[in-house]
């Protein structure tokens, strides 16, 4: 049986006076032309529940004061040498042209950390062969190798020189004869260097002072704690936290422009002071990892998807705690998914609770679970749940379905202070000082209330200026 969604009649806030923002007594457009008043319900119906989205980042991270116009942070390179390259043949082994890191990085020539006297291990999709490094020259990204077993590459199982190979090159110790001299060179610590920069957010609230003095039909009331029976009342709260949600989706959604000399280019349009900020989505996007396996269109069966995450995890940080925020669809695939783990499950008696009894509620859910060393907690985010949201975009090939973010805390330097702090893997930047606080303003202004100027009208005006820090995105999951 089909489900078809309901539509409310006015479902966004207008910024034009209509009938549709007023209670009419009658449909037929009668209005007050009749016999007998009906009988009016005073207090506004809440048909959407809450209807903010806030809350997804007080619960990942933390918020900062800064004083400059970026935030520039480092992060840790990769502490031991692994390079990937294409090979040629030689006798007793060969030459290697290094091109590339572990992470898929294109490197310079004569940047890489081979040197002469390194024991390497080299392999391919087909076989794999120790050697030892006898020339490593500092302009030139070629390294020739020498094989322990005598092999060329080609007889190892490498391509030959008429078909170099790719292969990945790891350094896992040196050998040096008796009396012979010391090291030549020395392998420098990495290190990656990223930057965001705040944007400022606005808004505004205004009303006349003739509206803000009539007194309304229906009780309102709002998220924000505003009730009675003047309407402002609810439409100042209802944009205040709208403007909330705002600061959290702009955290999330934001994303820099690129640089162009276009006339069509978005930064040269607006110019570098607008040229955005990297979001949540953006920085996965660009540093994180991405899986497409668990969805809620094909929902997985087993635990492969998730093997194949733990797969990731442990080429980066292998943080085992772990927080997925996930829509409604894929919260339920995995709800399946862990049920039907359980043996016990088949019949329907056991899914979740697993001492459940006739005389309680059965509970069809899971909150988290562990495989391997790690664990997972898993909460539903209304920002991918809700209509208004975008729980209501029609794209669903490449709609994200979810976030996998890392619990905990991570040692970074931070370039402005000048010394590694531990901060949380995310947390949120804003301008501050002992003048001025741009985390969240909101001020007056008008002749309604304390006057500040002829204007006959209350203006409620709304600021911040904020970016989001995306620590370590490599331990990151995108699910889209």
């Amino acid at each position: 049986m089909a489900i078809t969604g309901a539509s409310n009649t006015v479902p966004a806030p207008l910024r034009q006076l209509l009938a549709t923002n007023y209670v009419d007594f009658l449909a037929d457009g009668n209005g007050w032309a009749q016999q007998y008043l009906p009988d009016l319900m005073a207090q506004e119906a809440e048909v959407f529940g809450n209807r903010t989205i806030s809350g997804f980042l007080s619960q990942v991270g933390a918020e900062e004061a800064m004083t400059a116009d970026q935030v520039v942070w480092s992060e840790q390179g990769r502490l031991h040498l692994s390079y990937t390259g294409v090979t040629t043949s030689a006798a007793g082994g060969g030459t290697i042209e290094v091109t590339k890191d572990c992470d898929g990085l294109s490197i310079a020539a004569g940047k890489h950390g081979v040197r002469i006297g390194d024991m390497v291990l080299m392999s391919d999709t087909n076989s794999t062969i120790r050697g030892y490094v006898t020339a490593a020259p500092d302009s030139d990204a070629t390294v020739t190798i020498k094989t322990y077993n005598g092999k060329t590459f080609a007889n190892a199982g490498f391509a030959d020189s008429a078909g170099a190979d790719t292969v990945t090159v790891l350094v896992f110790g040196s050998e040096y004869a008796k009396g012979q001299t010391g090291r030549v060179g020395a392998v420098k610590p990495g290190f990656k260097s990223f930057s965001n920069k705040p944007i400022i957010i606005k808004d505004k609230y205004e009303i006349s002072g003739s509206d803000a003095s009539q007194i309304g039909w229906v009780e309102v009331s709002g998220e924000e704690g505003q009730n009675g029976y003047l309407w402002y009342l609810k439409a100042e709260g209802d944009t205040r936290a709208r403007f909330s949600d705002y600061l959290e989706m702009a955290m999330i959604e934001s994303e820099k422009s690129v640089e162009v000399s276009s006339a069509n280019g978005v930064q040269t349009a607006l110019g570098q002071d607008t040229a955005g900020t990297e979001g949540l989505f953006s920085a996965l996007e660009a540093r994180g990892n991405a899986t497409s396996g668990i969805t809620g269109v094909n929902a997985a069966t087993d635990l492969a998807e998730f093997d194949s995450m733990l797969a990731e995890f442990d080429k980066n940080g292998s943080i085992e705690e772990n927080m997925m925020f996930v829509n409604r669809a894929t919260s339920l695939a995995m709800d399946d998914m862990l049920a039907s783990m359980n043996s016990y499950g088949a019949g329907g008696t056991s899914y979740g609770v697993f001492d459940n009894s006739e005389d309680m509620a059965l509970n069809l859910g899971f909150s988290g679970f562990r495989r391997g060393s790690y664990d997972f907690y898993k909460s539903d985010w209304k920002y991918l749940n809700d209509k208004a949201t975008r729980g209501g975009l029609k794209d669903n090939v490449s709609n994200i379905r979810g976030v996998v973010i890392p619990a905990g805390v991570s040692s970074v330097y931070d370039q402005s202070l000048g010394k590694n702090l531990k901060r949380p893997f995310l947390h949120v930047r804003y301008r501050a000082s002992q003048t001025d606080d741009r985390k969240l303003k909101t001020w007056t202004t008008g002749s309604v209330g304390a006057a500040t100027s002829d204007l006959d009208a209350m203006e409620v005006h709304y600021l911040s200026e904020r970016c989001l820090v995306v620590q370590g995105a490599n331990n990151f999951m995108l699910m889209s």
